[in-house]
């Protein structure tokens, strides 16, 4: 924990620029118009000081931290803030103590929490009674999905406030700002242009740390002529030639992307799968995860319609065994295709779905003798294999004989579709049912 002042001036040498720059009033606040333009919800709570409890969910660099410290400003608030590497329980209880004396003698304390998701279960505990009590506001960040990283018994006594990403209009407008703060280059003059502004906004994928930390060492490497220095697009290029990927393997992210990779392949729209399979690819997924997912995407999604499509799927699977990436990577994207492509079905995974509905609302029901195996004599004195029939021996590959449980005769699972090959498989099925009709007595 540390106790910050709000209105301390920091030494440009030492400082990053991001910190120099960071805005102090709502109006300097660039992005999340959702919540803080005219006559929202969070500026509203903010002017009228009926600030409670909540979190910020967002990704990274759109601004959490500086929001939370422009509202304890405007707010007049003392304000604190709590990282996970260094809060002990012992800590935070001193800490909240020292909060709940202040408070009634009328000093209000925001507690910043950045990162909640990394607390563990009993350092937000902690932080519970006081929140209850009304004995601090806390102010939660997170990049993960507070619903899976924040305990529910805090989280129900929190306002949740998603801020978006910063669009590339937003980046700009906030380089922009940055080159005109005093507090910003000091005595230099920047001359950049408008596109090369572009580019580093586009570089930062909505991330206003990483624009203004690129435009920091832009300016350190720039051409320099008296006060004056020139940041050119050539001087960019050793900067930007590589864009960082927002991709969590084990977060939300992680789950979010191979779902909308299989919701567009299941829609056929390929140019969408391409894309979210390569920005998994981008992000290090391991390459097997995605093959694994192809197969059983083949079964559940293309199914019979495409007989061919799960043995792609499988030959890719196993040239990434074989491979691994970088080279792997044209086997995904042909697999990808293919699948995007396909006649879809899910007949199969119904028929499944079906199957396992009976299983579990019937009694496990016994075999009929008739088609049990008699390999001992006993066997063969209780009827096992008593009049079985060979669908080989007969003249349509056919018989009359009942292998479904008397109680779920007459159950059908298997509804094939026209889609692709699957009618062939529709039209026998119809064959075989016509069959019985004629010579089931």
């Amino acid at each position: 924990m540390r106790q910050e002042s709000l209105f301390a001036n920091q030494s440009e040498n030492n400082t990053p620029l991001a910190s120099r720059v960071r805005p102090k009033t709502l109006d300097e606040f660039v992005g999340q118009k959702q919540l803080l333009g005219k006559g929202k919800i969070l500026r509203e709570i903010i002017e009228t000081d009926r600030v409670s409890s909540m979190i910020f969910w967002g990704p990274p660099g759109v601004g959490k931290t500086t929001l939370a410290e422009i509202i304890a400003r405007q707010t007049k608030a003392k304000f604190l803030s709590f990282s996970a590497v260094d809060s002990s329980i012992s800590k935070i209880k001193k800490v909240m103590h020292q909060a709940e004396k202040d408070r009634e003698v009328g000093e209000k304390t925001i507690v910043f929490v950045d990162e909640i998701h990394r607390f563990n279960k009993a350092q937000q505990d902690a932080f519970l009674p006081y929140v209850e009590r009304g004995s601090i506001i806390l102010i939660g960040a997170t990049t993960e999905n507070p619903s899976f990283e924040v305990n529910s018994a805090l989280l129900s006594r929190c306002k949740v406030f998603v801020l978006k990403e910063l669009t590339t209009a937003d980046i700009m407008q906030l380089l922009q700002n940055a080159l005109k703060n005093p507090e910003g280059f000091k005595d230099h003059k920047i001359i950049i242009g408008k596109d090369e502004i572009r580019a580093i906004a586009n570089f930062a994928n909505g991330d206003a740390r990483v624009a203004l930390n690129t435009l920091e060492m832009a300016v350190l490497n720039g051409k320099k002529d008296g006060k004056n220095i020139t940041i050119t697009e050539d001087d960019l290029k050793q900067l930007i030639n590589k864009k960082f990927v927002l991709y969590d393997k084990k977060g939300e992210q992680h789950y979010n992307i191979i779902s909308a990779l299989h919701k567009s392949m299941r829609n056929s729209d390929v140019d969408a799968a391409i894309y979210w399979l390569s920005r998994m690819l981008a992000g290090g997924e391991d390459p097997l995860y995605i093959a694994r997912r192809l197969v059983r995407f083949a079964s559940e999604d293309v199914g019979l319609a495409d007989t061919n499509a799960l043995n792609v799927a499988i030959n890719v699977f196993q040239a990434c065994q074989f491979l691994g990436m970088p080279e792997c990577d044209v086997h995904l994207v042909e697999a990808v295709t293919y699948l995007a492509m396909a006649p879809k079905s899910n007949a199969i995974y119904k028929a499944k779905l079906a199957a396992a509905k009976d299983v579990k609302d019937y009694p496990d029901e016994p075999v009929p003798l008739q088609i049990r195996n008699a390999p001992t004599k006993l066997m063969k004195d209780l009827g096992y294999g008593k009049n079985y029939k060979l669908a080989h021996a007969a003249k349509d590959k056919l018989t009359t004989m009942k292998t479904m449980p008397p109680s779920l005769e007459g159950h059908q699972y298997y509804h094939p579709t026209t889609q692709g090959h699957e009618i062939r498989f529709k039209k026998r099925l119809e064959q075989i049912q016509q069959w019985h009709k004629e010579h089931d007595k």
